[in-house]
């Protein structure tokens, strides 16, 4: 097989043919122009990938394998037993998705994708992947979700996982009923904590969670809070995963910090769902140029051991010639078809390709085996992969979908789909690959299992054992941290005594408060995207550094002044710059390293609010799977506080979505000590209660006058959702200690307003003024959390109706709440999210908040378009007394005349 030379940078062996060359090449362009000149260069770089050289700056090679046949290292294993361990699982995995379907034609499957990795994955089970063991903190691997069958298999084999599990594929509620345990349809370590490691099951997050969990390995040795080792992280994914933005939004990244811990191995099978990956082109060559375009070390497996002899016998390039001009929709059709067609579609194409195979069978011609289906191949791949340095690699190995489905799905259109086969297709499946199975156990589909003295099961289990044991395996526990005394690092929130702040502002201070701490201060890991000094951040610059791979290797044009850019090799901020796919991938790396590395961190992820849910819901929801721990901290939230920014920045909906993530904790806090009391508290949560859980806070940058906290009985409510800041105040009398919920003076309410965040001060604005005005004795409350509210109301609700408490427990709100004084909720988010509560608020209840797009204007010019200013909050209270007593009729005009309420015909979510 020819060569892949890759032109080193040496000193000039021969100068004076150097010369030659370069005063040719000028020749031509004084004689025939630049076009001709640049024409001639094309045409000799397309030679040169034909015969496999490659120079330093081409980002494209021959269509052949990188590595040449004498370049491959001994090969440690037993062939024999790899393929036929590989042949087992195949048969596993195929029996398990076709059982449960001839079973539940609904539940579905994949067949098609591990049939085609199926050499992939056991190469590197067998030899590269380590798990961990007292001494090594173990290999991470990213697992192709639709392959999940195959690892089912090969735990099956292992011993990890027994028949019955295997039985209850897909069937996980089916299974728990039984007493059994079911089996994920892909990676999810929320369903299996103790199995999975990473979520893949979405196209695209394996990819970029892959790349900033080896860079955070990395982060973690630079800083001393982990040793130096060659742990690996290795990503198996699908050529059409390629197309995700995610996929190959961080490529650069995995170069520019030379992660050579990082290997991606792509099963180029040249198929996704519905058809070609690239019908009119080669992926394989796209993805080549791409990553090592990117900086990547490419490695090409394209074409198994069979062709070694052929390639040998090719000296003049017939072969490497017709691949390049061969496209990946007719490679599929040739992986479809038998040696019959393919020697009259391709060998035939001429002579000289037809000469190759003249004294070959079409049966031989059918075993030709491309690249990742020859287990000697890949092998050299990964021992290339894992041993070089300085740069990221990524394998591109080409497949066949369906690889030995034969004619019921074998490079098919429709293989993906493939749930079901027939007789007759199993039983050649079996043969295909040779398994001791008889008729009848085949058709019935039964498991297959060597016995435990068998070769093949004494070999797997010897290599696991190599190997450090069973994989994928996850930690489920860790190391417990104390969370320092609040007093510590928020006292100046706790008792704020009316200074004037923003819970931005606060919450950056709590968090260069924690840094602080001794034990917890070095676990911290503050994440933003190219936002830290729109939040204040700034001074942490100095203070704890921003993490660089190559620390500072530039003099900072601030470098005078007090809060310069310091990058540093153990900088503790992560600084991912524009991406928030990015950032969140490190925030969920950080998250996990409890589970991943065995030690605890506490990651902050600070962002506009906006570009948190809404712009990467998706790797959030993936997150919330992996069991992440940290806070996610939506800075400059709401649709009113953030002035001028207009649509596409003004958060209205990011509390709505956090809210279908379960164990997502969300709060939208007014006042910094809401801030401090549900930071101690989640972190307690997260560090030594170790629950799988994160929190979400939005704050805002509007400065306000901030009150201690009232009192210890205020942080029960804080916590599950709201507690009283104001209580009401007879004829009109203003209350004598705000925020405290007890006065002197308190009268029975005639209503109660419920206010959120940046809107709690409308609503303490609104009250005043129904006293004030028109005698309407008014108390406010504090809605930290309408979710928390929400779910313990249905909580509640669950334990009645099933009887599963006596008594019958009663909601937050409803205690809080308990007759039916009519009830108005403000937010500056969009109703739905007040609306959740509306089921157990047993009285008259109003919503306002800020449907609609948003617009750039002052705050208050914003409120008053939203129309959840205090006035309008104020109007909608006074509506809603009319349907109790007639006689607010009049006030409700009078502020309806003010309001020029008759000229806002149309509504803002309309505007």
């Amino acid at each position: 097989m020819l060569d892949t030379v890759i032109s080193p940078l040496i000193d000039d062996l021969d100068p004076e043919e150097t010369t030659e060359w370069r005063e040719a090449l000028l020749s031509l362009v004084q004689t025939a122009g630049i076009a001709r000149a640049a024409y001639v260069l094309d045409a000799l770089l397309g030679q040169a990938a034909t015969l496999g050289v490659r120079a330093g700056g081409q980002t494209r090679s021959a269509y052949l394998n990188t590595i040449a046949l004498r370049h491959e290292p001994p090969f440690p294993g037993d062939l024999a037993i790899e393929e036929r361990i590989a042949s087992i699982n195949r048969w596993n995995a195929l029996a398990m998705v076709v059982r449960a379907n001839q079973a539940h034609g609904e539940l579905g499957g994949h067949i098609a994708s591990y049939a085609s990795a199926a050499d992939l994955f056991e190469v590197g089970f067998n030899h590269f992947f380590r798990a961990p063991t007292d001494n090594f903190a173990g290999d991470l691997v990213y697992l192709q979700p639709h392959s999940a069958p195959g690892v089912y298999a090969r735990a099956f084999l292992d011993g990890f996982l027994g028949e019955d599990d295997l039985a209850h594929f897909r069937q996980e509620i089916t299974a728990r009923e039984r007493g059994l345990r079911g089996l994920s349809s892909y990676p999810h370590p929320w369903l299996m904590p103790d199995f999975w490691q990473f979520p893949t099951g979405s196209m695209g997050i394996g990819p970029i969670n892959a790349i900033y969990q080896a860079r955070f390995m990395r982060y973690l040795e630079h800083r001393s809070l982990a040793q130096p080792s060659d742990r690996k992280v290795w990503g198996l994914f699908g050529d059409g995963e390629m197309d995700e933005p995610e996929s190959i939004a961080a490529l650069t990244l995995a170069a520019r910090e030379k992660l050579d811990n990082l290997v991606f191995v792509v099963n180029c099978n040249l198929q996704r769902l519905d058809g070609p990956v690239r019908g009119n082109g080669r992926i394989i060559d796209e993805l080549e140029t791409l990553y090592a375009g990117a900086g990547w070390n490419v490695i090409k497996l394209v074409w198994g051991g069979d062709w070694d002899a052929l390639l040998a016998r090719d000296t003049d390039g017939a072969l490497a010639r017709a691949f390049a001009h061969t496209v990946d929709g007719q490679f599929q059709t040739f992986a479809a078809n038998d040696g019959a067609y393919n020697r009259a579609h391709f060998f035939n194409q001429n002579p000289e390709l037809a000469a190759l195979v003249a004294d070959w069978s079409d049966e031989a011609i059918d075993r030709l085996r491309r690249g990742g289906h020859d287990i000697v191949k890949i092998y050299a791949a990964y021992h290339r992969a894992a041993h070089h340095r300085g740069q990221p690699t990524v394998i591109l190995a080409q497949t066949k979908k369906g690889y030995g489905m034969g004619t019921a799905g074998q490079g098919k259109m429709t293989t993906h789909q493939q749930k079901k086969l027939d007789d007759q297709a199993l039983l050649a499946f079996r043969d295909r690959f040779a398994l001791p199975i008889s008729d009848a156990d085949c058709l019935a589909l039964k498991f297959y299992k060597p016995t435990a003295d068998s070769a093949e099961l004494r070999y797997l289990q010897a290599r696991r054992a190599a190997l450090g044991g069973h994989l994928p395996r996850r930690r489920t526990t860790s190391p417990r941290l104390p969370t320092p005394p609040i007093e510590q690092w928020a006292r100046f929130a706790l008792q704020a005594d009316g200074k004037e702040m923003s819970s931005t502002m606060a919450i950056v201070r709590m968090l260069g408060g924690l840094l602080k701490d001794e034990t917890l201060g070095k676990r911290i890991v503050p994440i933003v995207a190219d936002e830290a000094r729109t939040f204040g951040m700034a001074n942490l610059f100095r203070q704890i550094g921003i993490y660089s791979a190559q620390g500072q290797l530039y003099e900072p044009e601030d470098i005078g002044s007090v809060l310069h850019y310091r990058e540093a090799l153990d900088g503790q901020i992560l600084e991912e710059g524009i991406t928030e796919a990015g950032a969140i991938s490190s925030w969920t790396a950080a998250g996990t390293s409890y589970s991943v590395n065995d030690l605890p961190m506490l990651p902050f992820y600070i962002y506009y609010s906006m570009f948190g849910f809404q712009r990467v819901g998706d790797l959030i929801w993936a997150a919330a799977d992996q069991r992440t721990r940290g806070f996610l901290i939506g800075a400059t939230s709401g649709r009113t506080t953030l002035g001028g920014e207009g649509l596409q920045h003004q958060d209205g909906a990011s509390h709505l979505i956090a809210s279908t993530v379960p164990n997502c904790r969300a709060y939208d806090p007014a006042y910094a000590y809401e801030v401090a009391v549900i930071l101690e508290h989640g972190t307690q949560r997260m560090l030594d209660q170790q629950c799988d859980e994160f929190y979400y806070l939005t704050v805002t940058n509007e400065n306000l006058a901030q009150p201690n906290l009232p009192n210890e009985q205020a942080r029960e409510g804080i916590l599950r959702g709201m507690h009283r800041v104001r209580a009401a105040q007879p004829d009109g009398l203003a209350q004598t200690n705000p925020g405290d919920g007890e006065s002197c003076t308190q009268a029975p309410a005639h209503l109660r307003l419920l206010a959120a965040g940046p809107m709690l001060n409308e609503a303490q604005r609104a009250a005043q003024r129904l006293e004030q005005d028109f005698g309407i004795a008014t108390e406010v409350w504090s809605v930290t959390s309408f979710s928390e509210l929400a779910r313990d109301g249905r909580a509640c609700e669950r334990d009645r109706a099933l009887g599963l408490s006596s008594p019958p427990p009663q909601s937050w709100l409803e205690q809080c709440l308990p007759d039916a004084v009519p009830v108005v909720a403000a937010s500056d988010y969009v109703r739905a999210v007040p609306e959740q509560i509306r089921a157990w608020v047993h009285a008259p209840f109003r919503v306002v908040g800020t449907d609609g797009f948003g617009r750039s204007d002052t705050r208050a010019r914003l409120r008053d378009f939203f129309e959840v200013s205090a006035d309008w909050i104020a109007l909608h209270a006074l509506d809603l007394l009319c349907d109790q007593d007639p006689k607010h009729q009049a006030a409700r005009d009078v502020l309806r005349e003010q309001l020029g309420a008759s000229l806002r015909v149309a509504p803002p979510w309309l505007s």
